[in-house]
Parts: structure tokens; C-alpha cells; sequence
């Protein structure tokens, strides 16, 4: 037959950058077709439905990872990496972490991924199975947290208000725990700094080994 006058990889570009620009919800099927030049129906011969542009568009993001031949054998240091990656990708899609949260896709570029993840834990001694929860409660916590700084960002003015509101709470005498936490909480901290800090803590709880399947 004739060749194809778009390849799925400028499909997803296309939908990328419309997303990107204006959020998930204005990459629809014809936005897309239009920045590709081509009509509407056209674009359901080489993406059937919508979720299958959404699958594409996970999988594309998952391209950007740059991931070496083999990892260092220092396990730690490969999952800082790999976190660093994973939050300046999350940073630069903003549409992603939500997303993720409720359409997880395996592409071949997110099984290239799984793969080197494994293979970064495996001087651990963790079975596969423990790996693979290891590896769903490492990428949890870094989709989370990018959609933390999302809400922050956009949600100033709440922020504000709920912290009024612990303060006061903290005050009143009922909650002593809540009342020292917020004595020593001291100033907002960097959000890079509170990420590399809460990543060393689930870092060390992925590699635990109790529960080993």
C-alpha cells in the first residue's frame, strides 16, 4: 500500500506539545490531526481511539529517560538517577503525574525502564516480586510529589489558609503532637531539597528487605 503519511511518533510529538501548551484535555483527536496537517477521521486509521493517543503520548515521555547499557552496581545512587530523571520529566509534562495515577501504560520505552529498574535492585538480593512493588512505590512517590508541586504552585492562596489553620490547631492545646511538629518545622523548605530528602527515606523502605516475595 502507499506509506504512511504520519508515523506514530509525530502523532505523539504533536499531542505532546499541544498538551504540554495547554493541558491534557486540548489534545483532543482533532487538535492533533490539525497540527499534523491531516483531517480528523484520517488519524483514526493509525490511532483507533483516544486512549490509544494517551498510550502513546506515556510512552513517548518515557523516551526521555536516559538510561545507560548497564547500571553503576551502586543501588542507591542509580535510584537518585532515576528519580531526578523521572521529576524533570514529570516538571517539564505537566499533564503527566495525573495521568499516571489513574492510566499506567507499558509501552516499549516504559519496559526499557522496568527492566533497567530491576536490574538496578538486583545486588540487593529482594526477589522480582519485592523489586516490582519496590519499583511501583518508587515511581508513587515521585508521581505524588510532582503533582504536590503542581497543586502548591496553582493553589497559593489555599496553602496559606490550611497553614493558618494547623497553626491555630496546634495552638488550641488539643493536638501535641501537631503543636511540637510545628515548633521545629521551621521555614517552607526548598522543594529539591524536600525531595532529595523524603527520596533518601523511600529509598531506604524500598530496599528493605522484610517481605521479600
Amino acid at each position: 500500500g502507499p506509506r504512511p503519511a504520519h508515523s506514530r511518533d509525530s502523532i505523539a510529538a504533536a499531542a505532546i506539545g499541544i498538551a504540554d501548551a495547554e493541558g491534557l484535555d486540548a489534545a483532543s483527536m482533532r487538535r492533533v490531526a490539525a497540527a499534523l496537517g491531516a483531517g480528523t477521521m484520517s488519524l483514526y486509521n493509525y490511532v483507533p481511539k483516544k486512549e490509544h493517543l494517551l498510550d502513546l503520548m506515556l510512552d513517548a515521555v518515557a523516551g526521555e529517560y536516559r538510561l545507560p547499557s548497564a547500571p553503576s552496581g551502586d543501588v542507591r545512587a542509580d535510584l537518585v538517577d532515576l528519580a531526578h530523571q523521572q521529576l524533570g520529566i514529570a516538571r517539564r509534562h505537566p499533564w503527566l503525574p495525573a495521568l499516571l495515577l489513574v492510566r499506567p501504560s507499558i509501552g516499549p520505552n516504559a519496559l526499557r525502564y522496568t527492566d533497567h529498574f530491576l536490574a538496578a535492585t538486583a545486588p540487593t538480593g529482594l526477589g522480582g516480586g519485592a523489586r516490582m512493588e519496590a519499583m511501583a512505590l518508587f515511581n508513587g512517590f515521585i508521581t505524588q510529589f510532582a503533582q504536590y508541586e503542581q497543586t502548591a504552585a496553582a493553589g497559593a492562596k489555599w496553602q496559606a489558609e490550611m497553614v493558618g489553620y494547623l497553626g491555630q490547631a496546634a495552638a488550641s492545646g488539643e493536638f501535641p503532637h501537631l503543636a511540637q511538629a510545628f515548633a521545629t518545622a521551621g521555614p517552607p523548605a526548598d522543594p529539591d531539597r524536600a525531595f532529595d530528602r523524603t527520596l533518601d527515606r523511600v529509598i531506604s523502605a524500598v530496599l528493605a528487605p522484610a517481605g521479600d516475595t
